[in-house]
């Protein structure tokens, strides 16, 4: 059963091959077998996913129930749970119990998901590799030496190795795609506004986007499609319909303009991951569409101005931990001020320390319109080379990742190294735009993924894009050694 996808799982029960309650106990064995050897789950519901489960076998009994109904899902540990523990990743919220439910949490439990459990992740969602966690590293399950990526790597490596069909993840500068090319898994980042914010712990919040993280990009249709919508409760929320995103899945890609961009094909690139890319054009080629290169000038400046505009929101969202309200608070402290100093000092971790001191520095006086003003004009000159580029093609394509997944501990002493890991999605979520990533190979016998990036609001046509890919090619099916 754990080697379904959310398509073959629906179709299974309702056609009473298993319950609902069947997959979720099997699926929480092997979370209980298989996770520490990963360090994927946080925390494993058992008690509220069974009691979900059977509440979706009852609806499915009675011919209701749509096609998450019954479905077993992980949520990334940034998303508010009620009654659950929301870490987040860090010490500082180690011992908060959410009293509510985010909307994208709320949105798919109506839609009848079952809640496994919460993932491990990147301390606040800052990081590429999922080693800043106050709970330890995630593995790849692909190699437990590497790492899956971050900061959505604890769904990435859940969904890969089988621990669940579909997992949650958020996307600041690449925290979906990066992990799930590092994994070889299929990851959607939403058009920002696309999908509510609302109880999902901010980072950066012009930036942050959830998304689904599947094996295909049907099942990230489905995912997505009970996923976005507008919040009134979410002041960055888009009042705009959401389309049937499976009903183009398998309309012909003949004419599809790709368009590639040269500055993703110079020095730093991997040349085995170049040759996973070049092979994936091929076959789009094969089935109709038209490749020819464009330039996104801007593209070198994407990490340096992210690196501004992301630290400053960072900075402003996490002043609200304070040890007073919620969340960690230092023993016996002096004063108030030793209460803060010490609170934040011995509840954030080094990589959030460090990007709230950039971004504090960045927004003080005399410094605000040196930095963060000139990082929010290039971000309008980025987001204006995508604009003209889509005036000339449908969907621009390349590499996710420069390189495969690297050792665990390889970057932790080298923070710019890890930060080039998302040169090639940052750019993306400046420009608010959506793009995935789907597995297009291997190198160095780990996956390699390809992005695919669309206009505003063309999940549709990226999904369409990705799942004729799919049907060609058998990469998403790949499982990794151990986990069969």
């Amino acid at each position: 059963m754990h080697r379904l996808t959310i398509a073959e799982v629906a179709g299974a029960l309702r056609r009473r091959e298993f319950s609902s309650e069947e997959l979720t106990r099997a699926l929480l064995a092997r979370i209980r077998e298989l996770d520490p050897e990963l360090n994927a789950v946080i925390t494993a519901t058992e008690e509220e996913a069974m009691a979900q489960a059977a509440e979706a076998d009852r609806r499915l009994a009675s011919g209701e129930g749509g096609p998450l109904t019954g479905v077993p899902i992980l949520h990334k540990d940034i998303f508010c749970t009620r009654g659950v523990r929301t870490s987040c990743g860090s010490r500082m919220l180690d011992n908060f119990i959410a009293p509510y439910d985010a909307t994208v949490v709320e949105k798919l439990a109506a839609a009848g998901a079952v809640m496994l459990g919460k993932t491990n992740m990147d301390e606040f969602a800052m990081g590429s590799s999922n080693e800043t966690s106050f709970y330890g590293p995630v593995k790849n399950p692909w190699d437990t030496d590497r790492v899956p990526g971050g900061s959505s790597g604890g769904s990435a490596a859940a969904v890969a190795a089988r621990l669940a069909p579909a997992a949650t993840g958020t996307d600041t500068g690449g925290s979906i795609r990066q992990p799930a090319a590092l994994t070889g898994i299929t990851g959607l980042k939403p058009t920002y506004g696309r999908v509510s914010r609302w109880g999902m712990i901010a980072f950066a919040s012009s930036l942050d986007q959830g998304g689904p993280m599947t094996r295909t990009a049907e099942d990230a249709a489905i995912m997505l499609g009970a996923m976005a919508g507008f919040d009134p409760r979410d002041s960055t929320s888009i009042d705009r319909p959401v389309p049937d995103y499976t009903a183009a899945l398998d309309q012909p890609l003949d004419g599809l303009r790709i368009g590639l961009p040269r500055e993703y094909f110079g020095d730093g690139l991997d040349n085995d991951v170049a040759a996973c890319i070049e092979g994936a054009l091929e076959v789009y080629k094969r089935m109709g569409a038209r490749v020819s290169e464009i330039s996104l000038p801007n593209t070198h400046l994407a990490v340096p101005a992210y690196y501004v505009v992301a630290p400053a929101e960072c900075s402003s969202n996490l002043s609200r931990y304070d040890g007073v309200r919620f969340g960690y608070r230092c023993q016996d402290p002096r004063d108030l001020e030793d209460l803060y100093k010490r609170s934040r000092g011995e509840g954030f971790g080094a990589e959030v320390k460090r990007r709230i001191m950039i971004g504090t520095y960045a927004l003080s006086a005399g410094y605000y319109d040196a930095y963060y003003l000139k990082a929010q004009k290039i971000r309008r000159l980025i987001r204006d080379d995508f604009m003209r580029a889509f005036e000339e093609v449908d969907v621009i394509m390349g590499p996710t990742s420069p390189t495969v997944a690297f050792r665990l501990g390889e970057k932790t002493d080298d923070p710019v190294s890890m930060y080039l890991s998302d040169i090639y999605t940052i750019a993306v979520n400046l420009a608010g735009l959506p793009g995935m990533s789907i597995p297009a190979g291997f190198a160095h016998g780990l996956p390699v993924g390809l992005q695919i990036i669309g206009n505003l609001f063309d999940e549709a046509r990226l999904l369409n894009v990705a799942h004729k890919f799919q049907q060609e090619t058998d990469w998403h099916q790949q499982v990794p050694g151990g986990f069969e």
